[in-house]
């Protein structure tokens, strides 16, 4: 079951949750525009929702105002597209990789022979 059909969140709850993991991350100063609730409300919703895990919350500046970026916790994203049988993507790193690389054609291959 994902988290968004958690049987414990209020409507509003649940709606904020929906918005935060279909952006996979929104600022919080638009989260509660986009619910169309006062900045009040948005904040103890995200408040409440990363009080229950169900997502991070981070300071930052956006269009020159103190907010949040509110995030999807690890556990709602989905890292198997990263994966090609059992072999990470090369490009995950903070290193270059280079397309034409024995390492990128390798998982390119894993991932072109990957039985479903």
């Amino acid at each position: 079951m994902s988290a968004v059909g958690d049987a414990d969140l209020s409507a509003d709850e649940r709606a904020a949750l929906e918005i935060v993991l279909d952006a996979r991350g929104i600022h919080q100063s638009e989260l509660w525009k986009e619910l169309d609730v006062s900045s009040r409300k948005g904040s103890r919703l995200a408040e409440s929702l990363v009080e229950q895990g169900l997502i991070q919350r981070e300071e930052t500046v956006y269009q020159g105002h103190n907010t949040y970026l509110l995030m999807p916790t690890a556990r709602d994203l989905d890292f198997a597209l990263l994966m090609a049988g059992d072999m990470l993507s090369p490009f995950i790193g903070e290193e270059e990789v280079d397309p034409r690389s024995d390492a990128f054609s390798q998982w390119l291959m894993n991932l072109a022979y990957e039985e479903y």
